[in-house]
């Protein structure tokens, strides 16, 4: 063997494993996310709570909808779901249902969630089924083109909106809050580790958790609204505030103000499951 072999080798062998490596199907690498996107820092976290929260992975299934984020379901070593647009909370419903002791996490973007799916999350948050959703708030379609979707920003520009959106956003978590939502939260890709505890927070939470993460598209949103990714780092850092249990009416996204980030609700609240058993044993 040459040296060069031999040092080529030793280098090899040096190299650790990757710490998410056990959760990640490196076949399905490279990923289809745009260089400076936010979905993969989310879906990292993601990973990283599942470990952390102390949970038996062999209980984790992921469920996803169509869009960028929705290929998350795709890359993790888990049992997963790739479902129909929109209907990643009906599937993960369906799962939940059929086996209570699964740990059941939606991961999903703005328009899957909330604008064809948005029937199946407010009553989802209504009956208070006990899952985890996650959403990438990209603040527009970015899969298929970078249209306006129901939480684009008043005046952003998109493909359908090239003078400026003139309708109003969806206050997300304020959504969440009046569906009946347990756990409520927003927080950015840039606050990795608030973000990181507080999905574990919500996996371990007996009831429906949401959790909004706003995150980048450089290529459709950034770039038609004149904003490279370095400067959406630098409004998450310098335009936002951390308040716990803020009023959800004042959630409202405005970087020209302070766009507010937190742990907005923690309630306990009979799940659709328990009130199913109870309803059963009084017949």
């Amino acid at each position: 063997m040459s040296q060069a072999v031999a040092r080529h080798e030793a280098s090899a062998a040096a190299v650790p494993d990757h710490p998410l490596e056990d959760l990640i199907r490196s076949d399905r690498i490279p990923h289809i996310w745009c260089p400076g996107c936010g979905i993969g820092t989310a879906f990292a976290a993601t990973l990283s709570a599942m470990k952390g929260c102390g949970l038996d992975l062999a209980t984790l299934c992921m469920v996803s909808g169509i869009g960028c984020s929705g290929r998350a379901a795709g890359y993790v070593k888990l049992d997963s779901f790739h479902t129909t647009h929109g209907r990643a909370i009906p599937f993960a419903t369906g799962l939940k249902l059929g086996n209570p002791k699964l740990n059941v996490v939606v991961f999903s973007g703005d328009g899957d969630l909330f604008a064809i799916g948005g029937n199946h999350f407010i009553h989802a948050a209504r009956r208070n089924i006990p899952l985890t959703v996650i959403c990438l708030n990209n603040l527009n379609y970015g899969m298929t083109g970078g249209q306006a979707a129901a939480t684009t920003p008043y005046l952003a520009r998109t493909t359908t909106t090239p003078a400026g959106n003139h309708e109003a956003p969806f206050n997300l978590p304020l959504l969440a809050w009046a569906s009946g939502a347990s756990f409520v939260a927003r927080w950015t890709i840039l606050h990795i580790r608030e973000l990181t505890e507080c999905i574990q927070k919500a996996f371990l939470k007996n009831g429906f958790s949401f959790i909004e993460v706003l995150g980048p598209c450089p290529i459709n949103y950034g770039r038609r609204n004149k904003e490279k990714p370095l400067q959406t780092l630098k409004l998450y850092q310098e335009q936002t505030i951390i308040r716990n249990h803020a009023d959800p009416s004042d959630l409202e996204i405005d970087f020209k103000k302070k766009v507010v980030l937190g742990e907005f609700v923690d309630k306990e609240r009979s799940t659709c499951i328990e009130n199913y058993d109870k309803t059963c044993r009084l017949m």
